[in-house]
């Protein structure tokens, strides 16, 4: 079992950006797909985006695409997600994921292992 934390969250206005940060422990991660979901008050974890082992492949929910990039750094074990123009509907926790394979195209957390504790992003209007 790897285990994930995240950094990075804050408050922010709109239009601003963020940086999260996963570091995983526990095993490498190179060899399996990483994502980033997010759960607003009220509804249920969303998949925001996914990355392949390699970083080759990336994939993105709808509402983020030209906003939100993930990209990983393997040699440091960590897992990006670069937040920019942020809208006050982003506003969420942030969780990153493992796969327990290398299907970077999942999009449902059932299909993710090990999940960090989550980090707050609040967008202001």
């Amino acid at each position: 079992q790897v285990q994930l934390v995240e950094s990075g969250g804050g408050l922010v206005q709109a239009g601003g950006s963020l940086r999260l940060s996963c570091a995983a422990s526990g095993r490498t991660i190179s060899s399996y797909a990483m994502a980033w979901f997010r759960q607003a008050p009220g509804k249920e974890r969303e998949f925001v985006a996914a990355i392949s082992g390699s970083a080759s492949y990336t994939s993105s929910t709808n509402s983020v695409k030209g906003r939100f990039t993930i990209s990983r750094d393997n040699a440091k074990n960590t897992v990006y997600l670069q937040m920019n123009n942020l809208k006050p509907e982003d506003t969420a926790v942030y969780y990153c994921a493992a796969d327990r394979f290398d299907r970077y195209r999942r999009t449902g957390t059932e299909n993710y292992g090990s999940w960090g504790q989550g980090t707050q992003v609040t967008v202001s209007s």
